[in-house]
């Protein structure tokens, strides 16, 4: 039986509150992957860019809509090939948002599971985070540190990828 209160998660329509259950459940995930990867400080703007790429990940390669615990361990796999170095993920990520977005049109529903992807979405290519030079050759001078390489300004979804990736593959 359904509930229609305060707390329904059926839609905004009617002043009802939607709770996007779909999304917090990708968060959810990718948290607990990264966190036990135990990579970057959860409080850290790397930490985020990873979670945030990696439950885009979640979300937009759950085509049925039936995010559960229990396929997460076979879903596995499949979030490994799509974070993959040589994958073109940015774009999949771009082509998933923008089906899902014709489709919620016309549907004429559009949930807040898809506004909270594509702010997600917007925060990882919007932001640039300042991180290592990974295609700097380093000149004749040793690097003594990580902190002292050449840095580069790049969007948040460069970091949070990789980051993701390996934290599926630590899990």
């Amino acid at each position: 039986m359904l509930h229609r209160g305060h707390e329904s998660t059926d839609g905004a329509d009617g002043g009802e509150l939607a709770v996007p259950m779909a999304w917090l459940y990708a968060e959810y995930i990718a948290d607990e992957l990264l966190r036990t990867g135990d990579l970057m400080p959860p409080t850290s703007f790397e930490f985020r860019a990873g979670r945030d790429a990696l439950a885009l990940t979640v979300f937009l390669s759950d085509t049925d809509g039936e995010l559960s615990g229990i396929r997460v361990i076979s879903q596995l796999e499949n979030w490994l090939s799509l974070t993959a170095y040589d994958q073109p993920w940015q774009d999949w990520v771009r082509g998933r948002l923008a089906e899902l977005t014709e489709r919620a049109a016309g549907s004429g529903t559009p949930g807040p599971d898809l506004a909270l992807a594509a702010e997600a979405w917007r925060w990882l290519e919007e932001t640039e985070l300042l991180a290592p030079d990974l295609d700097a050759v380093p000149g004749g001078a040793a690097v003594s540190g990580e902190d002292d390489g050449p840095k580069v300004w790049t969007p948040a979804w460069r970091l949070g990828l990789p980051l993701g990736h390996l934290a599926i593959h630590l899990f």
